[in-house]
């Protein structure tokens, strides 16, 4: 199999003088690109880095990231992407865990390096005006990595740390191999052509960033940088740069859609709609078809362990539907509390959903932590630690995490099916579902409501109860918030929901509790 730099090598081959990379006034083809690749790979080599030595970055989607992504392919040296948003804490831990020979900042994330003690004894990078032990432009101005590359399909290209929600952040390490396996499977599931044009805004430290950018150089397409979400740019990018294709989280669609000019923007060009990082809701899903008519609408569900566990390809098909395994995957649900992968859930039976890792685009374990191993992979199988079911038809449908489930009154309760009710009330704008402390159920089934327009929690009652929701799914309670407390990547944070950690909307009354 071809390493990441040969395959790299491929669109500049192809398409050498096509336009590859945008961000702002940056805008590079291939060739040019490759030029300026092989100058930083060159320039990480001079600094001392060598194969198999891992570069800590810590920067937002910028053209110096994605670059350095590419020459760290090149260079064998391994990608180890950080949140810009992190702590000197979480910066000192994963500079440790890595192992890292350097470290990569810019002014947004400049504090934290300056404040972490293990960075601080590290070769640090630093762009614009951040300082450092020496510059970005220096890696430039260094003698250009005269190599077709130095890695092989077996050598790690980079080790991707987990958010970290309970505990300390855990490192996937992943090879050449299964990101390439990984970046092919994400072009034919997404139905990608030649020349597709793509918004860089997932982050490059997180797996869908990625894909992004190894799908992109894969068809000889175009990434356009997006250092941080902000919606009119994004619709002013689908308009300027003709993009062709989108692959967002649910909050980004959401907040596209209610940016002011959004239906007299320009948004013919995207006939293909990709989703994953948190399940979609059916108003949501509606709003999006109606919106953009797209050719192609795909649910992705996966992780950074294993990129695609299923795909599917009509998501309004059957809404939270997460279709079947994708074209390198197994999958299998087993019982929520099964010590072996053979102890299979029925047809319907809410369970633990568990992939093979003998799959093309699954990881071997993870870096530095036996424990997690003990935990998480199991003769061969990939404990997911998410719920789910497949339906008579086989197929899967998430219902949550196994931390997420409610157990209330003795039944065991998915927040997703209650959301996706309540997500289809008109003045339900955003909704998301948890378990408070209840001395008599245990929990109790609480909704948390952001509102489009004014509803009580006695019309959202009477709209669960005209629905097909069993009546002890329904809340006992809704509270009505400015916003659903989210991760940097948009998955709904239901601990912080369940801890009060959250901003009441005063506009009316917060708490409602319906009549039993």
């Amino acid at each position: 199999m071809l390493d990441l730099g040969r395959t790299f090598l491929q669109s500049v081959e192809r398409s050498p003088n096509t336009l590859a990379l945008v961000d702002g006034d940056v805008r590079l083809t291939y060739v040019q690109w490759h030029e300026t690749i092989l100058k930083v790979a060159g320039g990480l080599r001079e600094l001392g880095l060598a194969r198999g030595d891992r570069l800590l970055v810590v920067l937002q989607n910028r053209w110096e990231m994605a670059t350095l992504h590419w020459a760290c392919q090149f260079a064998g040296i391994v990608m180890t992407p950080l949140n810009w948003r992190a702590k000197p804490d979480e910066l000192d831990y994963c500079v440790t865990d890595a192992g890292a020979k350097a470290v990569v900042f810019e002014p947004v994330s400049a504090d934290a390096v300056y404040a972490s003690e293990a960075a601080q004894k590290l070769p640090r990078i630093a762009l614009d005006d951040a300082r450092g032990t020496t510059s970005f432009d220096a890696l430039l101005s260094g003698h250009a990595a005269n190599i077709t590359t130095e890695a092989t399909a077996d050598d790690l290209s980079l080790i991707l740390y987990t958010s970290g929600t309970t505990g300390k952040a855990k490192g996937v390490p992943r090879r050449h191999r299964h990101e390439r396996a990984a970046a092919l499977a994400h072009v034919a599931q997404n139905l990608y052509r030649y020349g597709e044009r793509t918004l860089g805004v997932m982050p490059l430290y997180h797996t869908m960033g990625v894909r992004s950018l190894l799908a992109m150089a894969l068809v000889d397409g175009l990434f356009v940088c997006a250092r941080r979400w902000n919606a009119p740019q994004a619709l002013e990018s689908i308009s300027t740069f003709e993009l062709t294709c989108l692959y967002l989280v649910p909050t980004l669609y959401h907040d596209l859609l209610a940016t002011p000019g959004f239906a007299n923007a320009s948004t013919g060009s995207v006939t293909k709609l990709g989703f994953a990082g948190a399940p979609m809701s059916d108003g949501l899903l509606k709003r999006l078809s109606a919106a953009f008519k797209p050719e192609l609408f795909v649910n992705h569900y996966g992780s950074s362990e294993v990129y695609t566990f299923s795909i599917d390809q009509d998501a309004t098909r059957k809404p939270g539907s997460a279709g079947r395994a994708g074209i390198n995957t197994r999958l299998r649900v087993v019982k929520l509390d099964a010590a072996s992968p053979t102890d299979f859930a029925a047809m319907h039976e809410e369970g633990q959903i568990i992939a093979d890792l003998l799959g093309d685009e699954a990881f071997e374990g993870y870096w530095n932590r036996p424990d997690a191993n003990a935990k998480s992979l199991r003769d061969g199988w990939y404990f997911t630690g998410d719920t789910g079911f497949f339906d008579q038809d086989g197929d899967l449908f998430v219902s949550g995490r196994v931390d997420d489930m409610i157990i209330s009154g003795g039944e065991n309760i998915s927040p997703v099916d209650i959301e996706s009710v309540l997500s289809l009330h008109p003045a339900v704008d955003e909704v998301a579902v948890a378990g408070v402390k209840d001395e008599r159920w245990g929990q109790r089934v609480v909704a948390f409501i952001k509102r489009r327009d004014y509803v009580d929690a006695n019309a959202l009652d009477a709209w669960c109860r005209e629905s097909d929701l069993v009546n002890f799914k329904r809340p006992r309670d809704y509270v009505f918030v400015d916003e659903i407390p989210k991760s940097p990547v948009g998955k709904i944070l239901r601990r912080k929901l369940s801890a009060g950690e959250y901003d009441i909307d005063t506009t009316n009354n917060p708490t409602e509790t319906t009549k039993e």
